[in-house]
């Protein structure tokens, strides 16, 4: 059964007293950033959700997941790869959410809930939960920022996540995805480490894979949106990039529990950095057809234990219900 939403339908959001419109030279600073591209966007500025307004609603689908987790004893790492399926349901949050400012005139959010659910595909073992909310940010002057989207998610295994970043609306498609590895590296950077568990060809009591998993699926995670995609006409695409490490935008981060975080050797899998891209695609539907939307993402989180950063990527094609 897919997730409910999160938020009674009479529950709506307000401010006491409410916030009130800008005047003076608040009002010079909301002409200027009226400029911004991302809020000049026709089709999206209708809807105070703006980039974020095709997501409420029961999206459906496939992907991949890669994930290097500790592994005690024995030795350090254990690689496991799921194909999975997914489930998101988004659901509008009614009426704006207010901030108030001090260093500027207050603004409003807008945003959605939203909970996901992951399970592995061959044996329907749940991989994944995490609830949250979306939310768009205003620009503002002090800080001098354009208008943003920001995602707060809670993870069960203990990590908290915001990422903050832009969004891009584009005509036509397909979008050119970058690849992408999930090569672990020394923390702090330096040359990745080509380990055995990563050839398929190879057993190893140290990596699971689900049915149909591919050593193509392992070198390049993005090939499985990629192939998606390739030769399919498309109509337009919002494209999102969010980040916890303060670029581009000078906001976000994680939390860790203790366990996650602490220890003698620096943690047993300390999420430190998460970095996501979105892309909500309207396929032409064609034959008298609608038009068809879909969501594709492709997300990294790295996790920090015994002295090297190991990427854990996931990827998924949706389409809403």
């Amino acid at each position: 059964m897919a997730p409910s939403a999160q938020l009674d339908s009479d529950f709506a959001f307000g401010a006491l007293p409410p916030v009130q419109p800008s005047s003076g030279a608040a009002a010079d600073d909301e002409t200027a950033m009226a400029a911004d591209v991302q809020t000049a966007v026709t089709a999206q500025t209708a809807d105070p959700l703006g980039p974020l307004s095709a997501l409420p609603g029961t999206w459906k689908g496939k992907g991949f997941n890669a994930i290097w987790r500790p592994h005690h004893p024995g030795q350090d790492r254990f690689l496991e790869l799921n194909l999975t399926n997914e489930t998101i349901v988004f659901s509008k949050i009614n009426g704006a959410i207010p901030n108030r400012g001090l260093q500027m005139h207050d603004i409003n959010m807008h945003g959605i809930t939203y909970m996901q659910q992951i399970s592995e595909a061959s044996g329907g073992t749940g991989l994944h939960v995490e609830p949250g909310i979306w939310a768009t940010v205003p620009a503002t002057s002090d800080p001098n920022e354009p208008s943003t989207v920001v995602r707060m998610a809670s993870i069960p295994h203990g990590t908290t996540i915001l990422a903050q970043g832009i969004t891009e609306f584009h005509q036509g498609g397909p979008q050119n995805i970058p690849n992408n590895n999930i090569l672990p590296f020394p923390i702090g950077g330096g040359a990745p480490i080509q380990f055995a568990e990563l050839n398929l060809s190879q057993s190893s009591p140290f990596r699971f894979a689900s049915p149909g998993v591919t050593q193509a699926m392992v070198n390049n995670p993005n090939g499985v949106l990629q192939s998606v995609i390739q030769g399919k006409p498309m109509k337009n695409r919002t494209f999102i990039q969010v980040s916890t490490k303060h670029q581009p935008i000078a906001g976000g981060g994680t939390a860790n529990t203790a366990f996650l975080a602490a220890g003698s050797l620096g943690g047993n899998a300390k999420a430190v950095e998460v970095d996501a891209t979105f892309w909500i695609e309207t396929l032409p539907g064609g034959q008298g057809n609608p038009d068809q939307l879909q969501l594709q993402y492709t997300q990294l989180v790295l996790l920090n234990f015994n002295g090297l950063s190991w990427p854990h990527v996931t990827v998924a094609t949706l389409q809403k219900q």
